[in-house]
């Protein structure tokens, strides 16, 4: 099947993968945009999973001040070679971070970062609400292991619903975006400053 060039920019534009990837997207999906972006999606989903190992030495501190300058993150991201710390893309997705930390107010990047006594503390709420609603004993354990699914999806940013489009979460977003720019990126920390706290 031939593909337009104006279909392959098209995707490329829509998507910022490279140009044989929308291509060979393309012709897999039968030039459907929609499908072909599935399609990349996937690809560089998998992508993501063989970079994961790799150490991420270079990147970039980005920062976000919310307008009427009462809420700022900076926010330390993460990646292999100072050649893509630089890319438009690469402080773009920082910035997207910075602002998901300041819309979503997350206390770490990653559930392991979490403080386990703040864990057991949540854990025993939801064990009194679970007996207090009068749930059997031994349903109590999988709820509460839902209730703590449900706190990691409130609490942890990797975990959050990504703002910027719900269907995915910030982690599916940082895996596109490995997958996208070619090199393993960590989030590795952040500061989310709001005055008078």
């Amino acid at each position: 099947m031939e593909i337009a060039a104006k279909l392959v920019k098209q995707l490329r534009d829509k998507t910022g993968a490279g140009m044989m990837d929308c291509k060979k997207a393309l012709v897999e999906s039968e030039g459907d945009i929609e499908k072909a972006t599935s399609v990349l999606r996937e690809k560089g989903i998998a992508k993501a999973a063989s970079k994961a190992g790799r150490a991420t030495s270079e990147g970039l501190v980005a920062s976000y001040i919310h307008p009427g300058d009462k809420l700022g993150v900076l926010v330390e991201i993460n990646c292999e070679t100072d050649f893509v710390a630089r890319t438009e893309q690469f402080k773009k997705f920082a910035r997207d971070i910075a602002m998901q930390i300041a819309a979503s107010s997350p206390l770490c990047v990653r559930r392991e970062e979490l403080d386990p006594e703040l864990l057991e503390k949540e854990k025993e709420i939801y064990r009194h609400q679970a007996e207090n609603e009068g749930k059997p004993a031994k349903v109590i354990d999988r709820i509460i292991d839902g209730r703590i699914e449900k706190y990691y999806s409130e609490v942890v940013l990797l975990d959050q619903p990504y703002v910027k489009d719900s269907d995915k979460t910030v982690q599916g977003f940082v895996k596109e975006t490995i997958g996208s720019l070619g090199e393993n990126i960590q989030v590795k920390r952040f500061s989310r400053f709001r005055l008078g706290e």
